[in-house]
């Protein structure tokens, strides 16, 4: 009965070990990283959460294992295997904090870098160091690790044939992250119809976000080989093009000057517009009833050019109405003749 003591004491001495690390240390641990603002420190906490506790009670079991195999209550098979499984469980556990500490930083790296997606990369990265941490493990207690390379070598082949859709949408996310064609952030609109902006980047699907707030869902596959346009890209500024047309009788260099003035108000007073484009005006042609010119000037993202255009007519309607200048309704002139004497001339009838 002695003899059961120690492992007995072993082992809740590794859960009380646990507990007090998880609820005092750990904590304390935080509160000291957290003063001298060390870089990223809560990654390295939340990466221990709840690990340390799981090591210690390891640590308690195989106390208890030794004790009972020196004690000769179990024999030396059943320690190697109590062994080998106590190992196995610490190197996972340890992989698992490498894993969190891998996508944790993915995570914090792509935040620092503009339009990466760390949904896809931070999960790759877990999977990655957990398939090297389990062939690690068998490695560690034992097992030879050559015939399942080997096996997953053969399988592979089939293994691709079932998932070719699962494979095909997680190789287009990686392509479309490292060509940066699409990043999180982007503003496209797809050939069919579909626009907004690009929140994440899955395994399996691009997420967007339409104005109206509802997700659209494309795999990445589809978007991959889809024609869209990114509006983001090369840069986010887009251009705005107003179409303007004033009367015949209008004086063009007054027309110029008076719109130009309006553009350049709105450039000064409106931070959504891009403040090293100076706006332009081109004449373009001659209509059936007016001349006819665009205003170009530059927003800082796509969508703000509707607000834009928006306060530029109702600033350019206000300003021609009060220095006088026209803007002309569709007119058409009639040409009649009267049959009814030889010599009579034809009437002109004027629709406006």
């Amino acid at each position: 009965m002695l003899a059961w003591i120690i492992p007995i004491v072993s082992i809740l001495g590794g859960f009380i070990a646990g507990w007090i690390f998880e609820k005092i240390f750990l904590q304390k641990l935080q509160s000291l990283l957290s003063k001298p603002k060390i870089p990223h420190s809560e990654v390295f906490v939340n990466s221990l959460k709840g690990v340390i506790k799981i090591w210690l009670i390891i640590a308690g079991f195989y106390g208890a294992l030794v004790s009972l195999h020196t004690s000769q209550f179990i024999t030396n098979p059943i320690f190697l295997i109590g062994q080998n499984g106590l190992i196995a469980t610490f190197l996972y556990f340890f992989t698992l904090v490498i894993a969190r500490l891998g996508s944790s930083f993915i995570r914090i790296w792509s935040q620092k870098t503009p339009g990466v997606s760390a949904s896809l990369l931070a999960n790759l990265t877990k999977i990655i160091i957990l398939v090297f941490g389990i062939l690690t493990i068998l490695q560690a207690i034992g097992i030879s690790i050559t015939p399942i390379l080997a096996t997953l070598g053969i399988g592979g082949l089939a293994v691709a044939l079932a998932f070719q859709d699962t494979l095909s949408n997680l190789f287009s996310g990686l392509y479309l992250i490292i060509s940066q064609q699409v990043r999180t952030g982007d503003y496209i609109k797809l050939e069919t119809g579909q626009e907004g902006y690009v929140i994440d980047i899955t395994w399996r699907n691009t997420v967007v976000r339409e104005l109206q707030n509802n997700l659209v869902l494309i795999p990445n596959s589809k978007l991959a080989s889809a024609i869209f346009t990114n509006y983001h890209l090369p840069a986010k500024d887009v251009g705005v093009r107003v179409n303007v047309s004033v009367s015949y009788q209008s004086d063009l260099e007054q027309i110029e000057e008076v719109t130009l003035q309006v553009a350049r108000e709105l450039k000064a007073e409106y931070p959504q517009l891009y403040a090293d484009f100076d706006p332009v005006i081109f004449y373009e042609n001659f209509g059936d009833f007016s001349i006819n010119f665009v205003v170009v000037f530059r927003a800082n993202e796509f969508l703000e050019q509707r607000a834009a255009k928006h306060q530029f007519i109702k600033r350019l309607h206000r300003r021609y109405r009060e220095v006088g200048i026209e803007i002309p309704y569709p007119s058409h002139n009639v040409y009649m003749p009267n049959t009814n004497h030889r010599n009579a001339k034809p009437q002109i009838l004027s629709d406006e």
